[in-house]
């Protein structure tokens, strides 16, 4: 090995450890969701309420030094919600870009299928080629760029399947699942 490879490893493992400290027991699943984020991929967390899904977000986030914006979704969101939109400005004339949410080097895109399937898609240029079109100009996404998108499998009213282009973007999809109680009481 590399002294660079060596460093990337202790890095990583930094990284790991740290996220570990506040996920207890779910070693595979903290390893697997690096693996998403390593290879440029993206994750869907389907799972019920309540098991770490935005704490595993928020840690990752801090332990890569990255920015974390959440987003929830609802049936009255749209796209313009996620990716931003231009205003105008009456002072000088000019429509300003107003940055959305998608902006940031991780979103947490919490109950994706809530929202209808228009504003789910406005996630599709963004997932797969790190990049948006607002006005007809292209804005390049923050690297890294990484989504993680939650949904509720149990619970289905009022929700969107989740299309087929759009699951393609994932890179995988976990499940943290609740804690044996040794672990709960750890927690």
């Amino acid at each position: 090995m590399t002294a660079t490879s060596e460093l990337l490893k202790d890095k990583l493992e930094k990284i790991r450890q740290n996220i570990q400290d506040v996920i207890v027991g779910k070693n595979d699943e903290i390893d697997l969701f690096l693996v998403g984020l390593l290879s440029g991929g993206h994750v869907l967390l389907e799972d019920i309420p309540g098991v770490g899904k935005k704490t595993l977000a928020k840690a990752l986030a801090r332990c890569v030094g990255g920015t974390l914006s959440r987003l929830q979704f609802t049936p009255d969101l749209l796209p313009t919600d996620i990716v931003g939109v231009s205003v105008y400005n009456p002072k000088d004339g000019e429509f300003r870009f107003q940055a959305g949410p998608i902006f940031y080097h991780i979103l947490l895109a919490d109950e994706i299928n809530r929202a209808s399937p228009r504003t789910q898609s406005a996630l599709l240029e963004a997932m797969g080629e790190r990049q948006v079109t607002v006005d007809g100009s292209s804005r390049t996404l923050d690297q890294p760029f990484f989504v993680i998108a939650t949904q509720n499998p149990i619970e289905s009213h009022g929700t969107y399947p989740l299309p087929e282009a759009q699951l393609d973007r994932f890179t995988m999809r976990l499940s943290l699942g609740y804690p044996p109680l040794d672990e709960e009481k750890q927690i």
